[in-house]
């Protein structure tokens, strides 16, 4: 599968930035390009210049609301955010076709925080535009949710969550939900760490989208995942993981029930460890769709890997409509999930809940200031001015 990525503010171009690097590493590795277009969209020039695999070119690096902003961001107000890019998104949309394989690709990812400003005011906004200008193909929005500590020191983020899922939701083909602080139980510091963070958000991408693409015939599946079937897949909240399971010591192929039993653990450990990395928190019971990609040495997939990664899914989400394939590629076996069509994500109605409840709050505090600020004119009404 072919996928133009755009990146929408700091957080949204950073990841597209991993994208960026895992289409070079696909050229490389694979000798095939899984995303045609990479671009990063901000209205901070310092943030578009900290990119390190984007071109660095006007076409790819796109910098919105100069006017208003002087290159220096919205500070989270995310309604400047949307009104920017409402104004600029001919911008956007008319800089896609400057990749000289453009018109290859399968679908649209928009990638932003979605407590920011410019990635969360902006993200509905360029969605809508993408979609009414290329209505033959699919766009996707990946909405990344803030950490802990940014909901409980900065009350904005919580609303402009809330904001952006709401919107985001009602115009995108599916919205993949990335929860920022699952990735950081895995170990990584926020302070020094974000790239290996942004880089493990894109990674589970890589051997889904090259599986489709892929053109050495020793590394075509019995059963490949294309684009088809991705795109036959995501529909509405999304959440994607990534397990792994190393394989030495075990003779693929052996007759022994030692081993036969040691290859089915193996794949159950896999995707065990992909549900337990999904990138947000959701019930495997609520899905309307699911899918599984096994990447392993092609003596490594067998029919009885299959049919238990199968069945075992099948268990967990027995509402799913399940798709699978195979890539035999790697030395270790990786599963790549993905559940879709979530009837219910409770990280997302929390936001709703709390925002709702904020609302009127923050509209109380403006009120108080204005108040405040009257009192202190009323205070001074009868001294001169030198004006």
């Amino acid at each position: 599968m072919k996928l133009v990525v755009i990146g929408l503010g700091q957080c949204g171009s950073r990841i597209a930035d991993e994208f960026a690097r895992l289409n070079k590493q696909a050229i490389s590795q694979r000798k095939t390009e899984i995303c045609p277009g990479v671009f990063a969209v901000n209205t901070d020039a310092t943030d578009l210049s900290g990119l390190r695999t984007i071109k660095s070119d006007f076409q790819h690096r796109i910098l919105i609301g100069g006017r208003k902003t002087g290159g220096h961001g919205v500070g989270k107000i995310n309604e400047v955010g949307a009104e920017i890019a409402r104004e600029d998104a001919d911008k956007v949309v008319d800089a896609l076709r400057s990749s000289k394989n453009f018109y290859e690709t399968d679908a649209f990812l928009l990638i932003a925080s979605t407590g920011g400003g410019t990635g969360s005011g902006s993200l509905p906004i360029m969605v809508q535009h993408v979609k009414d200008r290329y209505a033959d193909k699919p766009v996707y929005a990946m909405a990344v949710l803030p950490f802990d500590h940014e909901q409980e020191n900065e009350e904005r983020t919580i609303y402009n969550s809330a904001v952006c899922l709401k919107s985001v939701f009602s115009v995108a083909d599916a919205v993949i939900l990335v929860d920022n602080q699952r990735y950081v139980k895995k170990g990584y510091s926020m302070q020094f760490n974000l790239d290996q963070i942004n880089s493990m958000i894109a990674e589970p991408f890589y051997d889904l989208l090259c599986a489709g693409e892929e053109k050495k015939s020793q590394r075509v599946g019995s059963k490949t995942l294309d684009a088809g079937d991705i795109i036959q897949t995501l529909s509405g909240w999304t959440v994607i993981g990534r397990g792994s399971a190393k394989l030495g010591g075990i003779k693929m192929g052996s007759t022994d029930f030692r081993h036969k039993s040691s290859e089915t653990h193996k794949g159950i450990q896999a995707m065990d460890a992909a549900i337990a990395d999904l990138s947000a928190k959701c019930r495997p019971l609520d899905a309307g769709r699911a899918m599984y990609l096994i990447s392993a040495p092609p003596r490594e997939i067998n029919m009885d890997l299959v049919k238990e990664l199968g069945d075992w899914l099948k268990d967990l989400a027995p509402n799913a409509v399940l798709r699978n394939g195979d890539y035999p590629v790697g030395k270790a076996l990786d599963i790549i999930l993905i559940l879709s069509e979530l009837s219910d994500v409770e990280i997302v109605r929390n936001y709703y809940n709390k925002s709702t409840d904020l609302v009127p709050v923050l509209k109380l505090r403006q009120e108080d200031v204005r108040a405040k600020l009257q009192n202190i004119d009323d205070a001074g009404k009868d001294i001169p001015t030198v004006f």
